[in-house]
């Protein structure tokens, strides 16, 4: 059984420029990234968590929805598009038994109709799953549904996302969404560098993989001195920034480069508002 906690609040405005309005109706993931996270590194720092332990050990929210009622109520016409999740995961995969785990799925999924009731759209991210049944609960056709994937290498995801779903089976159950008529969309976020992934100097092989998407975010990975370590990442970047940004062109996808990254701009910031 997953561990329960309450809080006081629940929506807040997000610093993730494409970001909006945003609920984490976790504490902690089991996924365990180690890129690093930067998610686990703040909850760390303001003692939201002991260890890494601790975090792959997630504390549902179990007041959630009697918050987001209050809060719907306060904020009203504000809310116009939420994200699900930014410091935890909304389709939380347990690598151990190889399904979603039950209670954050039931949670996320109320929160989601919740707010479709109110004609806000959800944008969903995971490095789990997505439920096969998850376009028959009666959810709004604006709402977008993604998946992180920075590389097709299962070493790779061993090593930086160990208790993740594989990165075929998530392309899979996005590729299902979408041949449902679901909006989907990818974060290429955080890329690594050939050191630590020799198969991501080819970006474009990942891009064939998703190019049904109607959304990708492109961003370098930060945090890891390893990447620093890397000769000219910067023009590393660059040139993998300039091959998402003609790729999407190329196949009339809508994209944004991250601030920090090559090539990003404000222009396209606010690529969930349309």
């Amino acid at each position: 059984m997953i561990q329960k906690i309450t809080r006081k609040s629940l929506l807040y405005k997000s610093n993730v420029e494409y970001g909006n309005w945003t609920i984490n109706h976790v504490s902690g993931c089991m996924h365990g990234c180690k890129f690093p996270c930067y998610a686990y590194m703040l909850s760390k720092r303001f003692g939201r968590t002991k260890d890494y332990n601790d975090w792959r050990k997630p504390k549902l929210v179990a007041n959630a929805l009697q918050i987001l009622e209050k809060e719907i109520k306060r904020y009203g016409k504000e809310l116009d598009l939420v994200h699900l999740c930014f410091m935890t995961d909304p389709f939380m995969y347990d690598s151990e038994k190889e399904a979603l785990v039950p209670e954050v799925l039931d949670m996320t999924l109320k929160i989601i109709k919740r707010l479709n009731r109110e004609g806000i759209r959800v944008t969903t991210l995971t490095k789990g799953v997505y439920p096969d049944n998850l376009l028959s609960r009666q959810l709004m056709p604006d709402n977008e549904y993604g998946i992180t994937l920075v590389s097709l290498q299962e070493k790779f995801r061993k090593e930086f996302e160990p208790f993740s779903a594989s990165y075929q089976k998530r392309i899979q159950y996005l590729k299902n969404l979408y041949d449902s008529g679901a909006k989907t969309w990818i974060s290429i976020e955080p890329y690594p560098t050939p050191n630590l992934d020799p198969g991501s100097v080819n970006i474009v092989k990942l891009l064939e993989r998703v190019s049904f998407v109607d959304k990708i975010i492109f961003g370098k990975m930060n945090y890891n001195i390893d990447v620093s370590k890397f000769k000219s990442n910067n023009n590393f970047y660059k040139t993998k920034a300039g091959e998402v940004i003609n790729f999407c062109k190329k196949n009339n996808i809508q994209y944004h480069i991250k601030a920090g990254t090559p090539y990003s701009s404000k222009d396209t910031e606010s690529i969930f508002q349309n």
